[in-house]
């Protein structure tokens, strides 16, 4: 199961290369203004989880502030970000969502209003393998909230993985596929109030 895993995260990671036009070592500026601009963007994705296993689902982006993972069967597991606050629904629990503020998580760096890595402190690696860009960053007040690793590939510029490390230690790798930016996404697929109403019908 495990060579299965690694297999399958490496043709993933291959094909995303694979379709990198003429490839460039990205800037932090450049980063950060694809960032502004992405307003609204939907499309599949893979997560590896830190136990190794995979799942799949849809993701929502509405910046500033919101997300929405939504994991395919047999999963029923839900995470959304809205209000300031991150919500993950487990159907496990009877107790309703586990809560935490976003701006005590890493996904809150690429979710703010605006964004900026050219901020002193906030990125603490960037690397270049000939293909994609590797962007460490963290809040540079909170380092202890844990950070984000973002993949960008150029020409244009995309988001195509991030790897999430959060105040545990814990990793998790989210590969997006065929993310689509711009459109109209509704504001409703981000209420977690009536999702908490929902959840349990």
């Amino acid at each position: 199961m495990t060579k299965r895993i690694l297999y399958i995260a490496l043709a993933m990671v291959l094909a995303i290369y694979a379709g990198a036009a003429s490839a460039q070592q990205l800037t932090l500026g450049q980063v950060s203004q694809y960032l502004n601009q992405l307003q609204t963007a939907q499309g599949g994705f893979t997560q590896i989880n830190s136990d190794g296993t995979l799942s799949t689902g849809q993701i929502y982006i509405k910046r500033p502030g919101r997300i929405r993972f939504e994991y395919n069967p047999p999963e029923r597991s839900l995470v959304l970000a809205a209000g300031g606050q991150l919500a993950i629904f487990d159907p496990r629990s009877n107790t309703g969502p586990d809560r935490y503020p976003l701006n005590q998580t890493p996904l809150s760096i690429i979710l703010r209003r605006d964004v900026d890595l050219t901020n002193e402190r906030m990125v603490t690696n960037q690397t270049y393998d000939g293909t994609a860009t590797t962007i460490t960053a963290q809040d540079p007040d909170n380092p202890e909230y844990g950070n984000i690793q973002m993949v960008f590939t150029a020409n244009p510029v995309e988001l195509r993985q991030w790897i999430v490390t959060d105040d545990l230690g814990t990793q998790t790798t989210v590969i997006l596929n065929d993310l689509v930016s711009g459109g109209q996404i509704g504001d409703t697929l981000f209420n977690i109030r009536a999702e908490m109403r929902n959840w349990n019908n």
